[in-house]
């Protein structure tokens, strides 16, 4: 999903509201080499360093494989990612604009990386044969 990422803008969302952060004006980090996503923000390293920590170890699937996941099967521009994490269950939402315009959310385990579900319209104009 390398050509992807280039235009890709995250709303990161760890057990706080964060705001938007974008590529383009330089305020993302974006570590998929480590397995994780920063966000910069006023929010603590400790949380993202817990998600680092469950991603090291395989408790928790890493963003990228997610996101290589989505290419193989779907076409489309990923336009945000959120990583929600309730009671100890993480979570992977992103929404991709696909080639009819369509907005479509997708949610991750992000345990066990399974879809758990697609939300939005014309899904299976946007699926790769």
């Amino acid at each position: 999903m390398k050509a992807t990422l280039r235009s890709l803008s995250f709303l990161c969302r760890y057990g706080h509201c964060l705001p938007r952060c974008s590529l383009g004006a330089g305020l993302l980090v974006l570590a998929l080499s480590a397995s994780a996503v920063i966000c910069g923000s006023a929010m603590g390293d400790q949380h993202w360093e817990t998600l680092y920590g469950e991603v090291r170890r395989g408790d928790v699937v890493s963003l990228e494989t997610i996101l290589d996941w989505l290419e193989a099967h779907y076409i489309g521009e990923v336009l945000e990612v959120e990583v929600e994490r309730e009671n100890g269950y993480v979570e992977y939402e992103i929404k991709m604009l696909g080639p009819q315009n369509q907005v479509v959310e997708f949610e991750f385990d992000g345990h066990s990386g399974q879809l758990m579900a697609i939300e939005g319209v014309r899904i299976n104009e946007m699926r790769r044969p």
